[in-house]
């Protein structure tokens, strides 16, 4: 404490100290305040005298800097108010523009104003009401263009399935100018084509082929001058604006998906043919022409538009259409009798097909469809030559065909190759082997060759798979048409033995006229027959069929006129005594077989004497069926008699030799089984038959002991019957109790060896 009071003490010394040292310095400057202030006080009165003059100088500046302050305050709120305006003017432009582009209906140009106004200028002026409500108005706006872009777009839709017939019709009818002129220029340089007269008929069925099928697109309007296109036909801006105003939408993939379905449904109802369709061309034209407008207009859409169709969408598209026009074509082709019609559709196939080739769309299909078509359009020609045949059938006489002049000759050779060197040199008049049928059915074979190459033509094959389809169909007429006509017409019951020559006759010719057929053929391909692929015509074997069912109906008809002869056979198989001469319906019966065989000149030898010896047997065989009716229970040896001079008659008539070419008696052995059988009976030889029997040698070897045993029975009770009625002590005579007796020993020797026959077999 001490210490701190000690530093105290210095402490305060010191203080001391300095305030005695300042001391003096602060005395003068209070003497120098009191001098201060009273310049301050006076300095006070003046600052307060230049105050009051000052203000009362400042308030006249108040009031001009007040109204500068007021001015400049308006001027900038002018500048602010002329900003905010020039930004709101484009604004209130563009909205106008949007208005008028809308009343206008320019709805794309809309859409890009609608897009600048909402990026570029109300952004910049958003804070204001009128903003607001234009940013409001514009989804409205936009859901308004939509529905009127999609308005449009129906109609438009609407548009091309109205004119889609006259689009496809105008791109058919270019599609066939165009290969017209190209087939022209084709002709025009080909020098082989026209070499001989079947190449220029080929060439004018084509031409008038070509006539017929611009005929087929051709229309009573004077204004076809110019070229039409799709274009020309529709207006296609609705579907570009719905395009582009969905795009912009940013809806461009639920534009296209409607568009497609949209399309979807129209092919669907194109591709729906009319119930009557296949009556006439005009519904075929129809139906392809709408099929075609469809797909050039798809395919106009998917070359002037980005995505809205693309190359897969019509490929599925159009193979989905495909098939049902090929189902289509099928089944109404189908309905179709007429091969005109059938023509004239494969026609319009080809040209739709080529036309929508042209624009891309793959047709093989197509004319696979067409081979199938030509199937049908053969099997109508084969049903409509088929008639022709017939009528050519009913209306021919069957007689060989007159001649009297050279000239007369000239126009059957022109129709008919007929060459026979033994006829030429005979003068006129003269006859020709065949009859009128035979040139008017080769003429039909070759009507027929035309009618069938017409169906081949524009189908893009080679001139071999064309011969080849000629000669296919060909051979169809021939071995089908031609031959079931035939085979019908043989087999009528109105055909006798002469028209039955003359139909063999025919056939003969026919055939023969076979290779000039393949000629003609090969002339109008110019394919070579020694082609090793060349088909053959089996006219040969159609003609040879006739003919061998013409022979068998001959031997037939012989046969059943020679039983209408026996039927009318009135024996007295009671008689005691014969007439001494043949019977009269055997002599009736020669004459008409002499006659018969006399018409049997002009056919092949081995047919007429076939005819000759099957007649011959078919006799002998009747007459002894005659003798042996179980119905005829006697004959007496007076009717043995007259039989036998029947048969005398029947073996003089086979030793006239009624046709030649036969060696020997080798006619006369059809009757050798009668001969030996009544040789037996008029001889009455029964030792030598019994004795003999079984040897290669017998006199009766043909003679078989059941059928002599049955005739021998027959004979005996005719015998037992007369002897009662003549006597009735009969059985006292000595000679007619030994015949009795012989003849019943012949009797049991004749069983024992039938049933020797039995038992061995």
């Amino acid at each position: 404490m001490e210490k701190l009071d000690a530093c105290i003490r210095n402490h305060d010394r010191e203080i001391e100290k300095m305030c005695n040292f300042h001391h003096q310095g602060f005395v003068d400057a209070i003497t120098e305040l009191l001098k201060v202030r009273a310049d301050a006080e006076k300095l006070k009165v003046q600052v307060t005298d230049t105050n009051r003059r000052l203000q009362d100088a400042g308030k006249e500046v108040i009031a001009q800097t007040e109204e500068i302050i007021r001015c400049r305050v308006q001027q900038r709120n002018i500048t602010t108010v002329v900003e905010k305006l020039q930004l709101c003017l484009p604004v209130l432009e563009m909205y106008s523009k949007l208005k008028e582009q809308m009343k206008v209906k320019r709805y794309y140009s809309a859409l890009k104003t609608m897009e600048q106004l909402e990026n570029l200028y109300l952004p910049r002026v958003s804070q204001y009401r009128f903003c607001q409500i234009m940013i409001e108005n514009l989804p409205k706006l936009r859901e308004e263009i939509k529905e009127i872009s999609m308005s449009d777009l129906k109609d438009f839709l609407e548009s091309i399935r109205k004119h889609s017939d006259r689009i496809g019709e105008t791109a058919m009818k270019q599609a066939q100018q165009q290969k017209t002129f190209s087939t022209t220029l084709q002709k025009h340089h080909n020098v082989n084509y026209g070499r001989n007269m079947h190449l220029g008929r080929s060439r004018i069925l084509e031409s008038r082929n070509e006539m017929t099928l611009k005929r087929t697109f051709e229309e009573d309007d004077e204004h076809d001058e110019e070229v039409l296109t799709a274009q020309d036909l529709v207006d296609f801006s609705p579907v570009y604006r719905c395009l582009h105003i969905y795009s912009v939408l940013g809806d461009g993939e639920i534009f296209e998906n409607y568009y497609r379905k949209q399309r979807r449904k129209q092919a669907r109802l194109v591709l729906q043919p009319q119930s009557s369709m296949h009556e006439t061309v005009e519904g075929y034209r129809r139906y392809f022409s709408q099929i075609v407008g469809f797909f050039v207009v798809e395919d106009h859409i998917l070359h002037v538009t980005q995505g809205l169709v693309t190359r897969t969408y019509t490929d599925e598209l159009w193979n989905m259409a495909l098939s049902k026009i090929i189902a289509v074509l099928r089944t109404h082709s189908s309905y179709c009798n007429d091969p005109d019609l059938v023509l004239e559709l494969k026609n319009l196939i080809v040209v739709f097909a080529d036309t929508l080739q042209g624009y891309g769309f793959p047709v093989n299909r197509l004319f696979d469809l067409l081979f199938e078509i030509r199937d049908q359009y053969n099997e109508t020609l084969l049903k409509k030559w088929s008639g022709l045949f017939r009528d050519i059938f009913e209306a021919d006489n069957y007689s060989p065909i007159p001649v009297a002049n050279e000239e007369e000759y000239k126009i059957v050779i022109s129709k008919f190759p007929f060459q026979d060197s033994e006829l030429d040199k005979q003068c006129f008049p003269k006859k020709l082997p065949m009859s009128q049928s035979v040139p008017q059915i080769y003429i039909q074979v070759k009507e027929f060759i035309y009618a069938s190459l017409k169906f081949s033509e524009s189908l893009h094959r080679s001139s071999t798979e064309i011969d080849d389809m000629l000669r296919k169909s060909t051979n169809l007429l021939l071995t089908r048409t031609l031959s079931s006509c035939l085979q019908n017409l043989i087999k009528k019951p109105h055909i006798g033995l002469t028209e039955l020559v003359q139909i063999i006759i025919n056939t003969t010719h026919l055939e023969l006229a076979c290779k000039y057929l393949e000629d003609f053929i090969s002339n109008i391909t110019n394919i070579s027959q020694v082609t090793v692929h060349t088909a053959r015509l089996y006219g040969l074997s159609t003609f040879k069929d006739a003919r061998h069912a013409a022979e068998g109906e001959i031997y037939t008809k012989l046969n059943q006129k020679i039983d209408e002869f026996i039927q009318i056979a009135d024996y007295d198989w009671t008689m005691s005594e014969s007439d001494g001469r043949a019977s009269g319906y055997l002599m009736d019966l020669i004459n008409f077989l002499r006659s018969t065989f006399q018409v049997f000149t002009h056919l092949p030898g081995k047919v007429a004497q076939t005819a000759c010896m099957s007649a011959c047997q078919h006799l002998s065989t009747s007459l002894m069926q005659m003798l042996l009716d179980t119905e005829l229970k006697q004959i007496s040896m007076g009717a043995i008699q007259q039989f036998n001079l029947d048969v005398i008659q029947c073996e003089l008539f086979a030793s006239s030799e009624p046709v030649p070419g036969f060696q020997g008696d080798t006619l006369q052995l059809a009757f050798i089984d009668l001969r030996q059988l009544l040789d037996l009976f008029m001889v009455w030889d029964w030792s030598t038959y019994l004795a003999d029997y079984g040897q290669a040698t017998s006199k009766y070897l043909r003679v078989n002991p059941s059928t002599a045993l049955t005739l021998l029975e027959k004979v005996h009770r005719g015998m037992r019957d007369s002897s009662k009625k003549n006597n009735i002590f009969a059985q006292f005579r000595k000679n007619d109790r030994d015949k009795q007796k012989l003849i019943e020993t012949v009797v049991k020797q004749l069983r024992s060896l039938v049933n020797g026959m039995s038992q061995h077999t």
